[in-house]
This record gives C-alpha cells, sequence and structure tokens, in this order.
C-alpha cells in the first residue's frame, strides 16, 4: 500500500519537524536525532512537576501532541511501535526536571517499562526526584495480571497534567495519576488492521468480521465477531465495559484508531450514548483520534467514573489542538420547522393495487441498491443506489399515509416526501418531477402526459437534455413510449440507458467532471435504475 513517506527510517523524525515547525514555537527538541527525540515545552522553568510520557511512534497525535501548558512536560519518541531508548528517556528527564521533582506515564509494555524505568533509576542516581506509574487500562483480557496500556493513558496525561499546572507536589500528583489508572477501564475494536510504513500489510481480520479488544501496535484481539452495523459493534464494546464499570456517573473519552472517518466516529458517539452503558456516561471527551495506530479503521472506548476534581481538571482548556475537550451529554434539542416549511400532509386513503404498485417499485429499487452503486463509484461518488434505495425505503415507511385512491394528489405527496427523505440533487430533481406531474393531472391531463409534464419542468430547472449522460436519457424516450404500453416504454428506457455507456463526454451531473477514459462503457447510473424499474414492471 502506497504511503505519503520519503525514507522509512526518517518517516519519525520527519514527522516531529512537521508538528515542531508548525507549533508557533511552542515547541522544541533536544538535539540528538535520530536516536534521541525528545520534544519539550518551549516555555518551560522547571519550576513545577514535570510530566514525562512516551513510547513507540505510530500513535499520533499521541504524544508529543499533547505537550504543552497542562499536559506534558515532554515526550520521548521511540520508532514506529518500539519504545525509545533508555538513553532518549534520561535525556528527557534531565531535560525538564527540577527541584518539584518529575513524574513518568508509562504504558503497560515491557518495552517502556524497562527502558522508562532504567532511565528513572539513572535519574535518582543524578539526585532527581523521579516517580513512574504505569497506565494499564484495557480490560479485553480481564484475567490478565498486567493489562495493557492504550487510550486511557490521555486521562492520566490530562487530569495529572491539570495538578502540576497548578502547582501541586509530586506525591499530590502521583496519588492523582494512580487513582485515574486506577478506575480507568479501556477496550478497541477494529475493521482492519494498520499499515506500518515500509512493511506490507498483515490482512488477518476477514471481510464480514470485526476484531474485538485489539492492541494500538496492531497486534491481534480477543476475538473476532461477525460485523453487522455499528450499533451491534457498540454493543460488543460496552457489553466488556459494562462488567467493568462502577454504578456511577463516567466519562467516556472516544478515540479514533486512525483511519474511521469523522462522520463514522459522530455515529459511533451516538451508539454509545444509546447503549447499555449510556446512562451511566455524564461527559464525553472526543470523538477524536488521540491515540491512534496508524490507519487503523477502527475505534476505542474509554471510561472513567470521574470525581468533581477531575471534571473540572478534564475540562480545563488546553493549548494544544490534539486534545478535543470535554462535553456535556445532554438531550438532544429539537426546534420545529420553520413557517412554511412544515409540510400539509394530504388526508390519507387506501387503494389496495395502488398500495401494491408503489412498494413493488421501491423494493426493485431497493434490490438493486449495491449493483447501483458499483455502477456510480465509476463515473460519480458511488452512493446513487443508496440513495434511491433509502429513499424507496422512506416511501414504503409513509405508503400507510399517502393519499393511494387519488393519483394527482399521490404524485404531489410522492414529491413531498422525496423532497424531505432524498438526498443530493436526484431527490430535488425528482421532487420537482412528482409535484409537477401532480399538477399536470389536476388539470386534467392523463398519466402519460402528466409525467411527461413534470418531466419537461424537471428538465428546465435542472439543465439536463437527452443526451447529456443522465437519468433524462432514459426516462425521456420511455414516456414517450409508455402510450403503446409499459413493455416499449421498458425497451426506450432500456435502448436509452444502454446509449449512455457511449456517451464519453457528460454534460450534467457529477459525471460532468470525470475523463472520457474513465466513462467510456460505463452505464449512466440514474438512467439504469429507471430502465431497471421500467424493466421489472414490464415483466
Amino acid at each position: 500500500m502506497a504511503q505519503f513517506i520519503n525514507r522509512r527510517e526518517d518517516v519519525v523524525t520527519e514527522a516531529i519537524d512537521g508538528l515542531l515547525a508548525l507549533s508557533g514555537g511552542a515547541l522544541k527538541r533536544l538535539d540528538g536525532y535520530p536516536h534521541i527525540r525528545v520534544i519539550l515545552r518551549s516555555d518551560w522553568d522547571r519550576s513545577k512537576v514535570a510530566l514525562v510520557s512516551g513510547g513507540g511512534s505510530g500513535h499520533e497525535p499521541a504524544h508529543a501532541g499533547f505537550v504543552g501548558k497542562g499536559m506534558l512536560t515532554a515526550a520521548v519518541c521511540g520508532d514506529v511501535f518500539a519504545s525509545p531508548s533508555v538513553d532518549a528517556v534520561l535525556a528527557g528527564i534531565l531535560a525538564v526536571t527540577g527541584s518539584a521533582g518529575c513524574l513518568l506515564i508509562v504504558k503497560n509494555y515491557t518495552g517502556d517499562r524497562l527502558n522508562f524505568g532504567l532511565a528513572a533509576e539513572r535519574a535518582r542516581a543524578f539526585g532527581l526526584n523521579v516517580a513512574m506509574v504505569i497506565v494499564g487500562d484495557d480490560v479485553a483480557l480481564p484475567d490478565l495480571p498486567q493489562a495493557r496500556g492504550v487510550a486511557g493513558t490521555l486521562l492520566v496525561h490530562k487530569i495529572a497534567g491539570a495538578l502540576a499546572e497548578s502547582g501541586a507536589d509530586l506525591d499530590t500528583v502521583t496519588a492523582a495519576a494512580r487513582r485515574v489508572i486506577a478506575g480507568t477501564k479501556s477496550i478497541g475494536m477494529s475493521l482492519d488492521t494498520c499499515t506500518v510504513p515500509g512493511s506490507p500489510k498483515e490482512d488477518r481480520i476477514p471481510d464480514g468480521m470485526v476484531e474485538l479488544g485489539l492492541g494500538i501496535h496492531g497486534e491481534a484481539g480477543v476475538e473476532q465477531i461477525g460485523f453487522v452495523d455499528a450499533r451491534t459493534a457498540m454493543e460488543a464494546v460496552t457489553a466488556k465495559l459494562s462488567a467493568a464499570m462502577e454504578d456511577r456517573p463516567h466519562v467516556a473519552l472516544i478515540n479514533n484508531l486512525g483511519g474511521t472517518s469523522s462522520l463514522e466516529m459522530s455515529l459511533l458517539a451516538h451508539e454509545l450514548i444509546a447503549s447499555s452503558i449510556g446512562r451511566r456516561i455524564t461527559h464525553v471527551i472526543g470523538p477524536a483520534a488521540m491515540m491512534t495506530s496508524l490507519d487503523m479503521h477502527g475505534f476505542s472506548v474509554s471510561v472513567y467514573p470521574a470525581e468533581e476534581a477531575d471534571i473540572k481538571a478534564l475540562g480545563t482548556p488546553v493549548p494544544m489542538a490534539a486534545w478535543p475537550g470535554l462535553s456535556i451529554v445532554k438531550p438532544i434539542a429539537v426546534d420545529m420547522l420553520p413557517d412554511g416549511l412544515t409540510p400539509i400532509s394530504p388526508l390519507p386513503s387506501d387503494h389496495k393495487h395502488t398500495r401494491a404498485f408503489v412498494i413493488d417499485c421501491c423494493e426493485t429499487l431497493i434490490a438493486a441498491e449495491q449493483d447501483l452503486n458499483a455502477l456510480d463509484a465509476k463515473s460519480g461518488d458511488g452512493d446513487t443506489g443508496s440513495t434511491l434505495a433509502g429513499a424507496s425505503r422512506a416511501l414504503i415507511k409513509a405508503i400507510d399515509r399517502l393519499p393511494l385512491s387519488d393519483h394527482t394528489q399521490l404524485y404531489r405527496a410522492i414529491g413531498q416526501e422525496l423532497s424531505q427523505t432524498m438526498g443530493g440533487s436526484s431527490g430535488v430533481l425528482l421532487a420537482i418531477f412528482f409535484a409537477a406531474a401532480g399538477d399536470a393531472a389536476s388539470s386534467g391531463l392523463p398519466m402519460a402526459d402528466a409525467l411527461k409534464a413534470g418531466l419537461v419542468r424537471m428538465q428546465e430547472i435542472g439543465g439536463a437534455r437527452l443526451g447529456d449522460r443522465t437519468m433524462v436519457d432514459a426516462l425521456s424516450p420511455a414516456l414517450d413510449a409508455l402510450g403503446q404500453g409499459i413493455r416499449p416504454a421498458a425497451l426506450a428506457a432500456r435502448t436509452g440507458a444502454d446509449l449512455t455507456a457511449t456517451i464519453v463526454k457528460a454534460k450534467a451531473g457529477r459525471a460532468a467532471y470525470i475523463n472520457a477514459k474513465q466513462l467510456e462503457g460505463h452505464v449512466d447510473p440514474g438512467a439504469e435504475a429507471v430502465a431497471l424499474l421500467f424493466e421489472h414492471l414490464a415483466r
């Protein structure tokens, strides 16, 4: 897999220098490249307790991204997924530790424990007051005597950092860090493994599966379970957390493991609040990428039963952009639609044959969802099938409130429904089509002519013409032939749709931005949907 890197050997140092160059002078580093990579606060004067953390790189923004006032004083960076050397850790300690002492915050991995631990011993031999805490928040293996340290480490950084910034002594800061460690529980889940720079990707998670309880270095999880959707994935995560949580208010940290989209992360936040442990969550940090595993398509959730003082510490603003801040969980506020947008619903009425016809059309488009998406991916953004299927599902759901016995009002009601439930330009255009068809039908025009009037209005507003490589290329000839029967209309729709595969210059829609080579040989997905629908009706 291609990555935006130069040489594998230079990935960490060049990334650190990129961070430093854009820090506005807030950060600096020790002169020890390439073996000693220590990032420091530029404003540090050694008058307060120093907080030093770090470990392998690949978890960005952790740990260097959290160096600054109110959190870490220094971060010691190793190679990707490899602990920094004893000398590197010692250099960091010596650079920032004054009479107030230093606290090392170490994740529970053998390399980190050994290297940070030996560096602490050597620093004490220099006469420095150095304490060390080990974070082990992972509950993936509850019977493991020494749990791994994962994203819950950030809660320790923030609470201990706030105390240190306020002038608390080393014993107080260390005691708080240990209390947070004892109460924090975390677990991760991923759909895929990560890609280590310069190495082949391990493909151990099959399609249709998700891995629960995996580590932040790409190590295998506790188990692989079938993946259904975000809700069931979050249920598996919260079941593990619930068994380890107290029945009291908690703060949750929702962490992006690196390759999960912001859209997915917000959806996962929604599922967490709606989950079995949601009532116990009063505050949330994130969702954001904080303790990542390179580009892993996954997330982790950490929970901590925070006291009032902890809430204050977690909510204290810090200047680092990587820290997303603390949010209070509140019920969703909903305002009424402004005047003029609240729909005026027609009186519902039933008609057995019309009901069956509408549902049959909708189910045809739902069944074609994946095929249409695949076709759209060749010339657009790959969502035509999902857009049509989503609107179809919404229409089926609304079937009992539609005026099925009055076709004039039915056209208008369908247009209104599509304008609210169908996204993108196609939703607007079809809403215009059905609304205009309803207006034409109300003036006495027969069905075929009313639908043609709807098409004319849609073309006037949307601008698409025959030959522009849109749904019009199938819909227009189909409606022209509809007066002869449904079979001729289906044949005309298919001929028009197939013709779009020969049009290599689109003049409307997203395909207008695609080059000829990508368009050639691929039917327009909107035209294909029209053809599929008419062909189904003809059968």
